[in-house]
């Protein structure tokens, strides 16, 4: 004599494989409705103004032929200029932009020390793929780069 169908194991079997299904795409449509995504961009005409205006910063740089060695230690950074130092001496921007993730981007403020190098700190973790950028505190230039840390010596840091 044979159990009767709801005591087996294959209808359930059966019959669960649809139900995880339907769970699964809850699940998937609840977490597509209710959390946002930092990496897309709602007005693309004035995202490619601003691409614009920091290829023309980059230029500036070109024309102003800086060059500069970055290095970065357990936080500590130091930015060393081999060619087109700025002569007043302001502050410069350093803004470390990762490429995933925009809750871990660090900007920071570098001074100027008596032997002209920009040096300033950060506590911040600084692993995996980043886009760094250099520029003044009036931002009339500026120098870009995209590198992996940790990276033991020094990026040549050029437009």
């Amino acid at each position: 004599m044979h159990s009767p169908w709801y005591k087996q194991f294959w209808p359930w079997f059966l019959i669960a494989i649809p139900l995880a299904s339907f769970g699964m795409g809850f699940l998937i449509l609840h977490l597509a409705t209710n959390t946002t995504d930092s990496l897309v961009v709602d007005d693309y005409y004035k995202e490619g103004k601003v691409i614009n205006a920091r290829l023309d910063k980059i230029e500036q740089a070109r024309k102003k032929g800086i060059k500069t060695t970055l290095l970065i230690n357990d936080g500590s950074i130091a930015l060393t200029f081999t060619s087109g130092m700025p002569r007043d001496g302001q502050a410069l921007k350093l803004s470390f932009y990762h490429v995933t993730l925009k809750a871990r981007d660090v900007s920071l403020l570098l001074s100027q020390d008596a032997k002209g190098v920009y040096r300033g700190f950060t506590e911040a973790p600084l692993d995996g793929k980043w886009k760094i950028s250099v520029m003044p505190v009036d931002e009339s230039w500026k120098i870009q780069q995209t590198v992996t840390l940790p990276h033991s010596g020094e990026f040549i840091f050029n437009p």
